[in-house]
Parts: structure tokens; C-alpha cells; sequence
């Protein structure tokens, strides 16, 4: 049998299994952490800074940090939130993102957090970037206007497919996403059954001649925030 390892999030016990994330441990005992770069299936990086908490007073990533025999892990705080709305509000101001006219509204992780985290419009300036578009696969539309970096396509094409058609180029403010082609998607290796393909958290990564088949009204998002699914495990 896994050691168990018992510890607190905002003074609720909870049981983990020795190995396992704070994130993984919230998890199963029904108690959602913000997140966005995070992915279940994917090996955690911390890059998004989303589902940072505070354990025993020190700020870590819930995603990366493991369970330790009786930690006091805060989540659900004024300050955290605060925390978390900046770093949203930034990935918006820092791409072009036009949730009214985007095929992944209602399905798009980014909005939904904004909108449970109580965002309706970022505070800060826009950057207005500009961005790449390439919509020469036939299968996949690739819009850099909507990428926040989460390296979710990055993770999934080298760990899960096997391929690597992503990767991150650049620096700083000029750091983007490429493909593994010298010239543009279509010259890639990716297909659209690939785990690289349904990864994406936004409206980035896109499967062609499926735009808008989910109603509005029926979305992921259009009933019930972000996180229901995994509160709703709480017992």
C-alpha cells in the first residue's frame, strides 16, 4: 500500500498518497487550485504560476510541490487571488484575445478562470502584439494571438506523441512558440488525432471543421465554472 500522508489546505484535513503533487492530493479530495500550464497527463513545469499557494507561509506551485506529513497549505485567500488575477490579467493584455469571436469561447480555460477569479476586463494597458497565423495544415489552424506559453503542445508532442512539433524559441517578451519546419505547419509531422492537437488551454491550437459545433449554451464553461467537475468530488 502507498503511505499516506495526511496535511491541511485552509484547515481542511486532507489524506495524499506519498508521491503525489498538491495539486494531484486537492484533486482527489474535491478542493480546486487555479491552474493553467497544468495537465493531468502531462508532466508539471510550473510555468504558469496560476495555482501558486502558500505552504507554511512560503509561496510554491501546487503542481510541482509534493505532500509532506502534516504542511499547512493555504489556497483560497485574498491575497493568493490577487496574485492570480494579476498573472491572468497579464496573459490577456500580453496577446490578442477577442473572446467574442473565438471558436474556443466556453471551452477556454483562460476566460473561465478569469471569469471564477472575477475578471471582466484586464486593468492594464494592452501590448496589441503582433502575432503568426498559420492555417496551412489541412487539418489544424495555428493562431500565436491566443498562446499564453503554458508549453502544454510542447509537453504533449515530446512526451506523449513522440514527435516534438513544438518548442519554445526566443527570450523574454520575444519568446514564442515554433514548429519543427522550416517553413510552416503543413510541413510538420502533426496530425490532428495527436494528443498535441486537444492539449491546448486556448484558442491556439485548433482542429479545422470544427468551429462552433457546440452550441452556445452548451459549452464547458457556459454553466458552471471552471472547477465544478473536481468540487463536486468533495464529500
Amino acid at each position: 500500500m502507498s503511505e499516506q500522508i495526511t496535511f491541511t489546505i485552509d484547515g481542511i484535513e486532507i489524506k495524499g498518497k506519498a508521491g503525489q503533487t498538491i495539486i494531484e492530493a486537492a484533486d482527489e479530495a474535491g478542493i480546486y487550485i487555479p491552474r493553467l500550464c497544468y495537465h493531468p497527463e502531462l508532466a508539471p513545469h510550473g510555468s504558469c504560476r496560476v495555482c501558486t499557494v502558500l505552504v507554511n507561509g512560503k509561496p510554491q506551485s501546487a503542481c510541482t510541490q509534493p505532500i509532506a506529513e502534516g504542511i499547512t497549505v493555504e489556497n483560497n485567500t485574498k491575497e493568493l487571488d490577487e496574485h492570480r488575477r494579476n498573472l491572468i490579467d497579464m496573459l490577456f493584455i500580453e496577446g490578442n484575445h477577442f473572446c467574442m469571436f473565438c471558436e474556443k469561447s466556453g471551452n477556454c480555460e483562460l476566460q473561465a478562470v478569469a471569469y471564477r477569479l472575477g475578471i471582466l476586463a484586464p486593468k492594464y494597458p494592452y501590448f496589441f502584439p503582433k502575432k503568426d497565423v498559420d492555417s496551412t495544415h489541412p487539418d489544424i489552424f495555428l493562431d500565436l494571438n491566443r498562446c499564453i506559453l503554458c508549453g502544454r503542445c510542447v509537453s504533449a508532442s515530446r512526451d506523449i506523441d513522440g514527435k516534438g512539433v513544438f518548442e519554445f524559441v526566443g527570450r523574454s517578451i520575444e519568446k514564442k512558440i515554433a514548429v519543427n519546419a522550416e517553413a510552416s505547419l503543413k510541413d510538420t509531422n502533426l496530425k490532428q488525432a495527436d494528443k498535441a492537437a486537444d492539449v491546448c488551454p486556448v484558442g491556439t491550437i485548433n482542429k479545422k471543421r470544427t468551429a462552433f459545433a457546440i452550441p452556445i449554451g452548451k459549452r464547458l464553461y457556459d454553466s458552471k465554472p471552471i472547477g465544478s467537475d473536481i468540487e463536486s468530488r468533495r464529500k
